[in-house]
């Protein structure tokens, strides 16, 4: 029987040794010069037998699958039937999906989350080092991940999940640390505690100098804490009964004209503030109903601050959170597949979110110490579709082992590798 194709290619098998991920192996070689593994191992529990996996033979090859584009564990399949990627990498033992799943469960029962933080810290510290800047821009945001999992909790936006939080460096978009928080807790709870820690994960000779955040870090507490140790900061405020009466207070003269509304300030304070700060509010028409002129009500956004300058350009600082914390959370959690958890239990799943900002950070790392300038611009899904899933063969010759890739790709690797080794011994 001929069998019929559209085109005229033919199939055949190779038994040449392939990768459909030799750009991934670049990441994996930027993993081991930063001594991802000997970090892992040294601060997570080691395994229970002679024959056990060690953490970082779970950790790594999720670091890998995550940066790949895995989105569930079952994707580490991937990892483990790329006999080339393996060869070239120390990957001689990969974990099934089972026994990752386990893992995570037993890890997070266990100190895992305090390793991995640990672990996240020296890998801020060593891509910190040698920047020239010394004050940093924190900026705090709460995230919800819809879970139908047997131990999540009802979120305020009326689906079951997570509400886990996170501080982003703006200068780099590094994640200081993050909390993973059952979905039952609110934005608010224990912000002042997440700021402190926050600032704990920063290396010596390094400090945050400004603090940028929405509404759920509108507490008195923390504007006390911002003045007392010198952070200048810019917080979304509360429409509460003493903000309105204080926007109402303020002259109509003083209101300028400012992008299709106006903006004015006002010197503002909350009943335990030590001090009081500036609120600079912007008003613009809002029409509910289409075409109905009767419903057009006025909309105010509010921000409490004390940083000086004209308000429009604190104004113009602080919605660049938009950019530096909100988009960057979104590609953590939509491009490193954590919108999704894979376990039941909420501290098996706190495991997998940290390894996530784990592999967050790592390619963040990677695309300012080992790529142009150029690739800056780019998210993790073109990262992936022009570096990541690059075909290369693997070939053994004379006791060494050869990635070969297209000629036109052979001198961004070189470049790659060359800067990944330089960044490896500084």
């Amino acid at each position: 029987m001929i069998r019929q194709t559209v085109l005229p290619f033919k199939l055949e098998i190779t038994k040449d040794t392939v990768t459909s991920h030799a750009g991934l192996a670049l990441l994996g070689e930027f993993c081991v010069g930063l001594n991802l593994l000997k970090k892992v191992d040294s601060y997570l529990p080691g395994p229970g037998s002679g024959a056990g996996y060690k953490a970082s033979e779970y950790v790594f090859p999720l670091v890998l699958m995550l940066n790949g584009g895995g989105r569930s564990l079952e994707d580490m399949r991937v990892i483990r039937e790329d006999i080339g990627l393996r060869e070239i990498l120390p990957l001689e033992r990969v974990p099934s999906s089972d026994a990752i799943g386990d893992w995570l469960r037993r890890s997070g029962a266990t100190g895992g989350l305090i390793g991995l933080e640990k672990t996240n810290r020296k890998i801020l510290k060593r891509g910190l080092k040698y920047n020239s800047i010394i004050e940093y821009t924190l900026g705090v945001n709460a995230t919800g991940i819809e879970a139908q999992k047997e131990s999540a909790k009802m979120t305020y936006k009326g689906y079951k999940g997570y509400m886990p939080i996170v501080g982003h460096l703006a200068e780099n978009g590094l994640v200081v640390t993050e909390e993973f928080r059952e979905g039952n807790v609110a934005p608010a709870a224990k912000n002042l505690e997440f700021l402190k820690h926050c600032i704990k994960q920063m290396p010596g000779g390094k400090r945050i100098r400004k603090f940028r955040a929405d509404s759920a870090s509108y507490q008195a507490d923390i504007i006390n804490f911002c003045y007392k140790e010198g952070i200048e900061f810019a917080i979304g405020a509360d429409l509460d009964e003493a903000v309105v009466r204080a926007i109402e207070s303020i002259p109509e003269p003083e209101w300028k004209e400012y992008q299709n509304g106006h903006i004015a300030e006002i010197i503002h304070c909350m009943n335990r503030t030590e001090e009081a700060f500036r609120i600079i509010v912007v008003r613009r028409p809002y029409q509910g109903k289409l075409f109905d002129d009767e419903d057009m009500q006025t909309k105010y956004t509010v921000v409490a601050t004390s940083i000086e300058g004209k308000a429009e350009d604190v104004l113009g600082w602080y919605n660049q959170r938009g950019d530096c914390s909100e988009n960057r959370i979104k590609d953590l959690k939509i491009g490193f597949g954590m919108e999704r958890m894979p376990c039941g239990q909420t501290y098996a799943n706190a495991v997998f979110f940290r390894i996530g900002t784990l592999a967050y950070n790592i390619y963040r790392l990677f695309l300012m110490k080992a790529l142009d300038e150029s690739w800056r611009k780019h998210q993790i899904q073109t990262v992936r579709w022009r570096l990541y899933q690059t075909a290369g063969k693997i070939v053994d010759h004379s006791n060494s082992v050869f990635l070969k890739v297209r000629r036109d790709y052979y001198n961004l690797f070189a470049k790659i590798r060359l800067r990944i080794w330089e960044f490896a011994n500084t």
